[in-house]
């Protein structure tokens, strides 16, 4: 359940910010780096990115698709089941914040034109239980919430591995 309170401008905000954050957080660091997890039982900076992405592409284009005037129903798809179908996981992770940075620039511009009213847009989501009406708003505050959540899980991951594959 998402229990934030985001505006529409605060939304966008985290939105745009999180590419460059992700990159400003593994800045210098090598393709091992970027593959390697800090400890035993958690996640790289590739597979942080490739869980990141898989919301994106579930989430965003929930949101993309409300935004655009689906009538629906949308199908519920879980982001964890959804990276599971993708390559995300094996890809560098330079190429995958190249695409998760693309997919962002292809989704906010349609955000930043709607209306204050395009936010409350809604659908009949199925498949997740019973049938749920969700808006644009729902899965903006849903899909910034959680990246705003992981924020620190990038940057303490990449302080982890920086260095540590250097021979030391």
């Amino acid at each position: 359940m998402v229990r934030n309170s985001l505006r529409p401008d605060e939304i966008l905000g985290l939105l745009a910010a999180a590419p460059a954050e992700i990159a400003a957080a593994a800045k210098a660091l090598t393709a091992a780096e970027t593959e390697a997890a800090p400890r035993a039982g958690q996640w790289s900076l590739v597979e942080l990115l490739a869980h990141l992405r898989a919301c994106a592409d579930v989430w965003g284009g929930a949101m993309a698709a409300i935004a655009d005037g689906e009538p629906g129903p949308l199908r519920a798809v879980n982001p964890l089941t959804w990276v599971e179908r993708t390559d995300y996981r094996t890809l560098p992770f330079n190429v995958s914040l190249r695409a998760y940075t693309e997919q962002r620039q292809d989704l906010l511009p349609q955000l930043r034109r709607l209306p204050a009213a395009g936010w409350e847009r809604t659908v009949v989501v199925t498949g997740a239980g019973r049938p749920l009406q969700r808006s644009v708003l729902f899965y903006g505050r849903w899909l910034a919430g959680h990246e705003r959540s992981h924020r620190r899980q990038i940057w303490d991951t990449a302080a982890a591995v920086r260095g540590t594959l250097q021979g030391g």
